[in-house]
């Protein structure tokens, strides 16, 4: 007897509590980028420093990263009712994300490449041209990171639907449900940005002061391995959400529990992830006495991050 008709449950729009704050968080730093980048390029042109100019090209790559995610939001939030999205269009955030994350490693083997070449093949640095550009690059960094942090942490926003919070089912594997991986990966290409400026100005500060003029290229080395780890870690983690993988190890086993508590058997579940802080499931039942849709309906609403929940009783 399966149920697809889940009166509260049932609801197709599976986005993020925080989807349109993060989606105005995304474009304003879009648009500091950008003028970052504007600045600089026609500065150094002006100016004839070639420095100044590559780090407002290398800011056009964060400010197109940004854009993805930003039209990522706002296409979710435009088709969220669109019912060619068979469960809505809560994970194009970590479609997103999962590009940003390619785009993310690539950066990084780009400035391994770099920092392998001027190890082989040392280049003159204009060293006072090099440290106020990497400090203000450093500026736009922490200003546009800190705009971005705090929604792409996981927290419990209370999806309950109004149920007792003493029944309620909360653990640590929950963070996967509630993550926005899509402002994270926003933060990442920011934080990214901002650890590879800091190791530049020491690398800088050390060829100056120290004469270690194989600092820079050293620091460089370093950055593309702290980028490439952020950029695997996203990579893996939404890949999994695309996937359909079960976002959650415990749920299955506290679902399980919640079921044969009553004397029934479990005989078939599927947990993935729909969006930020919302779970889709199929629970098939051998029921050991004759019970209504209801009553199982009623022991699973304790877990506030069922969005969208059908049923099978045998």
């Amino acid at each position: 007897m399966p149920d697809d008709s889940s009166n509260t449950f049932h609801n197709h729009v599976f986005l993020g509590p925080a989807h349109e704050r993060n989606a105005r968080k995304t474009w304003g730093v879009i648009a500091l980028c950008s003028v970052m980048m504007v600045v600089e390029i026609v500065g150094g042109s002006l100016f004839g420093s070639l420095a100044l100019v590559a780090d407002g090209l290398h800011m056009s790559t964060h400010a197109a990263a940004m854009l993805i995610a930003a039209l990522a939001y706002n296409y979710a939030l435009k088709h969220a009712s669109d019912p060619r999205f068979a469960f809505g269009t809560g994970k194009l955030g970590d479609l997103a994300a999962f590009g940003s994350a390619i785009i993310l490693a690539i950066v990084a083997l780009l400035i391994g490449y770099e920092a392998v070449s001027r190890l082989i093949d040392p280049v003159e640095i204009s060293l006072d041209e090099a440290i106020p550009i990497a400090g203000l690059g450093l500026i736009v960094n922490v200003i546009s990171a800190w705009l971005l942090s705090g929604d792409h942490h996981a927290r419990d926003h209370g999806h309950d639907h109004g149920h007792d919070h003493a029944h309620h089912h909360h653990d640590h594997g929950a963070a996967n449900t509630h993550r926005d991986n899509n402002i994270r990966a926003a933060f990442m290409h920011m934080v990214g940005d901002g650890a590879v400026s800091v190791l530049a100005i020491l690398g800088l500060l050390a060829a100056r002061y120290l004469g270690w003029t194989f600092m820079d290229p050293m620091m460089g080395i370093i950055g593309m391995i702290v980028i490439g780890r952020w950029s695997f870690g996203l990579l893996r983690d939404t890949g999994a959400i695309l996937l359909d993988m079960t976002p959650d190890k415990n749920i299955a086993l506290r679902i399980k529990q919640v079921i044969e508590g009553e004397g029934d058997r479990l005989d078939d579940l599927h947990i993935w992830r729909l969006g930020p802080g919302h779970l889709g499931a199929i629970v098939s039942i051998k029921a050991s006495a004759p019970r209504g849709l209801d009553h199982y309906r009623a022991l699973l609403r304790s877990f506030s991050q069922l969005s969208h929940l059908t049923i099978e009783i045998t």
